[in-house]
């Protein structure tokens, strides 16, 4: 994979360093194909156009490292960087973000980690909710794990649709009607990344025999 690359990257007991300077990242070639979305360039919408995170190299890391766990789950391609959007939104990619202190009587974070999770996760998965690889594995299998409910649930047929509904149903508590035609908020981070690259693209692709920004 063909990813931005860091100035200075390294390892000092246990925590990533980097250097802030950013001149260094460098955009991946795209493909031709406007209806093929590459992890490469999820990659760079995830750190550049994440709403609440900066590009950092710390943030890179775990892009990289997310992209890496989603890639074994083999997602519709519509809904590659599903993972990237949820740590996005979630969190920052903040492996070590504290939330959702108003649910507990002495006023201490329920929700830890990239994904926010609540401490049922650790019991559940046997998973250290701040390792941002465990927390990223035990959050896609729970929503993989919800596809033949979805099935028995809800009417729908396309695949996508079904981890859209699954994935909604993961993260949500459960409702008698279940959560057919329902998404995460996150899914609008998605989709506007896919866009902004399905529009890279054809720019690029209308200026091949143009001289185009001459």
């Amino acid at each position: 994979m063909t990813h931005a690359t860091l100035s200075l990257i390294f390892i000092a007991s246990g925590i990533l360093h980097a250097s802030t300077d950013y001149s260094g990242f460098v955009k991946p070639i795209k493909s031709t194909n406007t209806s093929i979305i590459s992890y490469d360039e999820l990659h760079d919408e995830a750190l550049f156009n994440c709403p609440f995170a900066k590009p950092t190299a710390e943030n890179e890391a775990i892009i990289s490292m997310l992209i890496d766990v989603e890639k074994k789950f083999n997602l519709p391609k519509s809904l590659r960087g599903m993972l990237l959007a949820a740590a996005c939104h979630e969190s920052g990619y903040n492996p070590t973000a504290a939330g959702d202190h108003k649910f507990s009587k002495q006023k201490k974070a329920m929700a830890i980690g990239l994904f926010q999770m609540w401490p049922w996760w650790e019991a559940h998965y046997e998973i250290d909710r701040t390792n941002p690889e465990q927390s990223a594995t035990a959050y896609m299998s729970h929503v993989k794990s919800k596809l033949n409910k979805v099935k028995n649930q809800c009417d729908i047929k396309a695949q996508d649709r079904l981890w859209i509904a699954a994935w909604a149903t993961a993260i949500r508590a459960p409702k008698p009607e279940g959560r057919c035609n329902e998404r995460p908020k996150f899914h609008r981070i998605l989709k506007r990344w896919h866009a902004s690259i399905k529009i890279t693209k054809e720019l690029e692709n209308s200026c091949k025999d143009e001289m185009c920004g001459c």
